[in-house]
């Protein structure tokens, strides 16, 4: 099952991977794009993003 993120998780996970991407990480899906932002997006939208978020309180 995967994880429902709200906006503003969702906001820092693509922000932190667009920026890996940026730096050089592999990027874990095929895709057309060059824009980091965007590779992230599509990346989270295919759901491959190995992200965990730690809620506090629940």
């Amino acid at each position: 099952m995967q994880q429902r993120y709200n906006r503003y998780e969702k906001a820092r996970i693509l922000g932190a991977r667009a920026l890996q991407v940026s730096y050089g990480a592999p990027v874990l899906i095929e895709t057309d794009q060059s824009e980091p932002i965007l590779i992230a997006a599509e990346e989270y939208d295919a759901g491959v993003l190995p992200f965990t978020v730690q809620r506090e309180g629940k």
